[in-house]
């Protein structure tokens, strides 16, 4: 790797925002919260380039595991830090962050992919098999983890007993690892694209891997802090639009998800849509299925009250998200009209947030 590589913008805008980030001056005037904001875009766009690099490197469908599993260990590590410091107060943080991370990933995420895909190529197609093997993962973690404590009757509504949590954590983790297993070794090549319309580049050196994944998880770091720094003043603004407070903890989770969601739209634009759709379900199903026993664990060691269980109008939704995504899934092509649905489908979510 050149001198002239390193001084791309993808190596030195991470580098300004973790210094940014460091010298902690979010607070200090609404220009340097702009200025955070600009960064902060800058470390996401700089994720994606560097995630495609490992990706070219490792080949898939490993490229679109890393991606997902350094968000999603980002996102545990901002959700226990929060918990900690919050203590008592913020026991439906767990729930409510992993909740708008599932529905942004299924109708944001997989929509855009769809809509996207299908303007510019009427009909994409992957395999109906791997979609399948996703969704039976994710429905049953979502059910097992968000529906059922408002059924159990060990502890008080919507919330597991110390022994249930850890059984369903336990669960949790066992069907996200075998869906790993199935993903990466026994049916592989069910979540390979088939299809690719872009002409193929050299694979990066060794070292440029390397230096591309150690950014990776730097860009990936400085998104999530960075997010949480600005979090006060994303809050001033959502407060001065007269906005619930539950719409900061949307915002948030949409600027950590931005990474993979830009990644799955680029690999749509390339008809790629087998790759977008590994990233938008192999993220939820990550999402998911790592951070609710990573929780657990804090949970149980300070002894911190953990509500799981969703009201009605978000399992409605909830619901509704899956089996249209279900319905979409089910012939193994796609067309402009589920890309659609699945937007107006968030677009319902977030204004139910606003106005609920």
């Amino acid at each position: 790797m050149s001198l002239k590589s390193l001084l791309h913008w993808s190596f030195i805008f991470p580098l300004l925002s973790l210094i940014y980030y460091l010298l902690g001056v979010t607070d200090d005037s609404p220009l340097l919260a702009v200025l955070g904001g600009v960064l902060l875009i800058t470390s996401v766009l700089g994720a994606v380039h560097h995630a495609e690099v490992v990706a070219h490197k490792v080949g898939e469908p490993f490229g679109t595991i890393i991606l997902a599993i350094a968000i999603t260990v980002l996102e545990v590590g901002l959700i226990v830090s929060l918990m900690v410091a919050g203590g008592k107060e913020t026991h439906t943080l767990a729930r409510d962050t992993v909740f708008a991370a599932v529905m942004l990933i299924l109708n944001g995420i997989l929509g855009a992919c769809l809509l996207v895909g299908g303007i510019k190529f009427k009909e994409q197609f992957f395999a109906r098999t791997s979609g399948n093997m996703a969704l039976i993962s994710l429905v049953a973690i979502v059910v097992m983890t968000l529906i059922l404590p408002n059924y159990t009757t060990s502890e008080l509504s919507a919330t597991f007993s110390k022994a249930q949590l850890i059984f369903f954590s336990v669960a949790s983790l066992v069907i996200y690892s075998t869906f790993l297993m199935v993903q990466t070794v026994r049916h592989r090549n069910y979540f390979l694209p088939e299809n690719d319309d872009e002409p193929h580049a050299e694979p990066p050196t060794n070292f440029e891997s390397t230096m591309s994944l150690i950014f990776l998880i730097i860009c990936l770091g400085v998104v999530v802090f960075l997010a949480k720094a600005l979090s006060p003043q994303i809050e001033n603004m959502v407060h001065n639009f007269g906005a619930p407070q539950a719409l900061v903890g949307v915002i948030i989770a949409a600027v950590v998800l931005l990474p993979e969601g830009m990644a799955a739209i680029k690999a749509a634009r390339r008809n790629q849509f087998q790759t977008s759709l590994n990233l938008a379900l192999g993220s939820a199903i990550a999402s998911i299925g790592l951070t609710i026993p990573c929780v657990a664990v804090v949970s149980i060691i300070y002894e911190m009250p953990l509500l799981l269980g969703l009201n009605i109008k978000s399992m409605v939704l909830l619901a509704l998200s899956l089996y249209t995504v279900m319905l979409s899934l089910n012939r193994g092509k796609t067309n402009i009209l589920y890309g659609v649905v699945l937007l107006v489908n968030l677009s319902a979510y977030i204004f139910t947030v606003i106005v609920p």
